[in-house]
């Protein structure tokens, strides 16, 4: 079976494991570090190091090497059931959530809804970034009994190291103490095993594009009691994060900026950084580039279109959440919180920039992914604009 070809889910076998994974996702760079491979493996032979230089999964037994499973051999498959980069994981996940696969021209996904959004509550919208609508969303689905808990990504110890770490928000209290962006990468399924640990059985998952389109790809794909948990799926816009080094090597070394002295980051055209003495910066993100991390540079997912929720921070006001509503679920939610004056919502149309900015990431974002994996990702996707000197932009 080559990587472009897959054998249909139910009507035949499901034989892939290890070997295959490493050979066509993890060995070929198409690997985004999501984890969905480490938490569903129920031999718990998968490691994964959270840190510079690593976020990929890789085999802990040695008896057949590392691109190969004894557990495998004797025909467990959960890595690649889980796997939302794994043969043909768009088709899979679209017929799952929607029943259809994506027409030509929606690059950013299907949809039934876009909105502007933001916070009602002044606090929430204060601390959360933007509109704070992933805040005021979590903290509403555990006052109306939705979830038990999210799984998202909190700041190690004080905050001051701005190193991104997956945890639980088990409380309204957790969710304004997880609040904000950070531009490093946090694969936040990794706090699965603890939200069981714990008794935590019905979960949110807040977490990058990569990441939420792993829930879908466990049911599609039938991995079993792995994927029960995950009750709501809030995808964030992504077109990359970077290395961790990026403060120390760009935001120090040039600018002298000490992530201690940081408060508060944002991307809008720039990377915009707030200090503690109330001084605001803004770096070309070109400079940024050359710390961008591995496990983003195929990553095809700009607008997370295979989440309940997909949001992120684009167009002209801060103040505002563009909000990509696409499960019923999702839909039942929003419609809820803006009845209820949890949150205020406008059409995202109001917002061009936002609008244009949506459909440009996303575009660019499909042409990353490599022509020799499964096609979906580039249904539709034209080619990018000659520039004046007939060369292409290379696509970041």
């Amino acid at each position: 079976m080559t990587v472009t070809e897959t054998a249909p889910i139910g009507t035949e076998r499901w034989t892939n494991q290890w070997k295959e994974l490493y050979e066509e996702v993890i060995n070929t760079g198409l690997c985004t570090g999501c984890a969905g491979c480490v938490i569903s493996c129920p031999h718990e032979v998968i490691g994964y190091k959270h840190e510079e230089g690593n976020y990929k999964p890789f085999h802990l037994e040695e008896e057949l090497g590392i691109d190969n499973c004894t557990h495998g051999e004797k025909g467990c498959t959960s890595c690649t059931r889980a796997c939302p980069r794994f043969r043909s994981w768009e088709p899979e996940a679209d017929t799952h959530l929607f029943g259809k696969v994506r027409e030509e021209n929606q690059m950013y996904g299907q949809y039934k809804q876009l909105l502007l959004v933001r916070a009602a509550d002044d606090k929430v919208h204060e601390l959360g970034q933007d509109g704070g609508f992933v805040s005021a969303m979590l903290i509403w689905l555990m006052k109306n009994d939705y979830i038990d808990a999210a799984l998202t990504s909190f700041l190690e110890g004080d905050g001051t190291s701005w190193k991104a770490l997956p945890g639980i928000a088990r409380n309204p209290e957790d969710v304004l103490r997880a609040a904000g962006s950070r531009y490093t990468y946090s694969a936040n399924t990794l706090a699965l095993k603890q939200a069981q640990e714990e008794g935590l059985s019905r979960l949110a998952l807040v977490g990058m594009s990569c990441q939420s389109s792993v829930p879908p790809i466990m049911w599609k794909r039938k991995i079993g009691k792995v994927s029960k948990p995950f009750l709501f799926n809030i995808g964030l816009l992504c077109s990359k994060t970077f290395d961790d080094a990026i403060f120390e090597e760009l935001f120090l070394a040039k600018y002298g900026l000490k992530k201690e002295e940081m408060v508060k980051m944002n991307i809008k055209g720039a990377f915009q950084i707030w200090m503690k003495d109330g001084s605001f910066h803004e770096i070309d993100l070109k400079e940024c580039h050359q710390w961008t991390r591995e496990g983003c540079k195929t990553c095809p997912d700009f607008a997370a279109e295979h989440a309940d929720i997909s949001t992120g921070g684009i167009g002209e006001d801060n103040a505002w959440t563009l909000c990509v509503v696409r499960t019923e679920l999702g839909e039942e939610v929003m419609n809820r919180m803006i009845a209820d004056g949890s949150v205020i919502a406008r059409p995202a149309e109001t917002d061009a920039t936002a609008m244009k900015l949506l459909k440009l990431l996303s575009t660019v974002s499909r042409r990353r992914w490599p022509a020799n994996a499964h096609p979906a990702p580039l249904v539709g996707v034209p080619p990018p604009k000659k520039k004046a000197d007939g060369s292409t932009p290379a696509a970041h």
